[in-house]
């Protein structure tokens, strides 16, 4: 009895590594990306970011800050994402030695993805703290804040090669968020390609010039060393229907093949029209916080259907804690909104808040919203 025992056990340790070994071996399998979590990175551009890259069932996604990056990460990563944010104080949080990791890093055959602050943080500007990763320049660096929302841009014919799913339609739709304005950097000898094109003209928030961004690189890619680099200028990661284009930019730093997506995570019809917030925006926008916090339940449900009209940036931290507001129709808009929204993050929150919802009619229509957020994941 004792002998056989003894083999129980060591059949169940054999088979305890064996699965071990396997699950480790298909973890290492795919392809490692981190997105920088630093000082100068916006809290909802990093989520975001992740969230994007979770969409690649063939991709692992972490976070990393300075110290990880101090500690030799980047020798287990393949690839490396610098979200959106502020350029300088990324530049400034990484440090010198750690700047120079990740640009060693890129020559020796990694992958680089930067979006908007990112794409600021690699460019070749003059009197700003930047990598010249690129050869791309920032102009009109003094009108950064001119404005958001969801802008227009067409693809170049590479850009069709990489995004062969909207290859066919003549004008696309994604946030954008006050993105630099890119001119080739003179003197630089870094050559960059350009994939997409700036169609909006914005300008209003921050009383810039008009006719700057219009006509402007909106995605662009180069080679340094015997790594890649593409830049972003706007958030694809921030837009329904539109986040798998952060993997897929991924994929083509590390010249992997294109994947396919499902239709119902490539939804280029979500938006169809530019939506720029105007001042007036801005202020009606504002004024929904104070809605949140005192408003009635009908106050604040209207005030979602506004913010959601606009795809509002500001929002998605504000609705968090609707989920569980004391009123159960606004519970419910709440989760249709961070649905509709394709708000990842949230997801642990929409699960909870099924969970512990008591109204039955609730819990049903919750259920529905979670189901829809869940099935975004491969």
């Amino acid at each position: 009895m004792k002998l056989q025992n003894l083999l129980l056990f060591f059949v169940l340790i054999l088979f305890t590594q064996c699965t071990t070994e396997k699950a480790t071996d298909t973890q290492i399998d795919k392809i490692q990306v981190a997105v920088f979590d630093g000082h100068g990175g916006a809290q909802t551009c990093i989520w975001e970011a992740v969230a994007a890259v979770k969409l690649d069932a063939d991709m692992n996604v972490r976070t990393i800050t300075t110290a990880d990056i101090a500690n030799n990460v980047l020798d287990s990563l393949d690839a490396i994402i610098i979200p959106g944010g502020g350029g300088s104080r990324q530049y400034l949080n990484l440090g010198n030695e750690n700047l120079q990791r990740i640009k060693d890093f890129i020559a020796r055959g990694g992958g680089a993805v930067g979006i908007c602050a990112g794409a600021y943080l690699f460019s070749n500007t003059p009197e700003y703290s930047c990598m010249q990763l690129n050869g791309a320049q920032a102009i009109d660096i003094e009108h950064d804040n001119r404005g958001h929302g969801i802008a227009k841009f067409t693809l170049t014919e590479e850009g069709k090669k990489l995004f062969p799913e909207v290859a066919e339609r003549d004008t696309l739709f994604v946030m954008y968020y006050e993105g630099p304005v890119f001119i080739p950097a003179e003197s630089d000898s870094i050559r960059y390609e350009t994939l997409a094109i700036m169609e909006s003209d914005v300008h209003e928030e921050g009383n810039a010039p008009k006719n700057m961004t219009n006509n402007k690189p909106f995605f662009i890619t180069n080679q340094y060393g015997k790594g890649r680099v593409f830049s972003c200028i706007a958030h694809p990661e921030a837009t329904p229907g539109m986040m798998w284009m952060i993997p897929r930019m991924v994929r083509w730093t590390l010249d992997k093949p294109i994947k396919e997506y499902a239709e119902n995570v490539v939804n280029p019809n979500i938006f169809n029209k530019e939506i720029l917030m105007s001042v007036n925006d801005l202020k009606q926008e504002s004024g929904y916080f104070k809605t949140f916090l005192y408003g009635t339940a009908d106050e604040k449900i209207a005030a979602l259907d506004w913010l959601q009209s606009k795809h509002s940036w500001d929002a998605k931290r504000w609705i968090q804690g609707l989920l569980f507001d004391g009123d159960t129709k606004v519970r419910v808009r709440a989760a249709q909104y961070i649905t509709d929204a394709h708000y990842l993050h949230y997801l642990p929150d929409m699960r909870v808040a099924y969970q512990t919802e008591k109204d039955e009619t609730a819990k049903t229509q919750l259920k529905e919203q979670l189901d829809k957020l869940e099935a975004l994941l491969p």
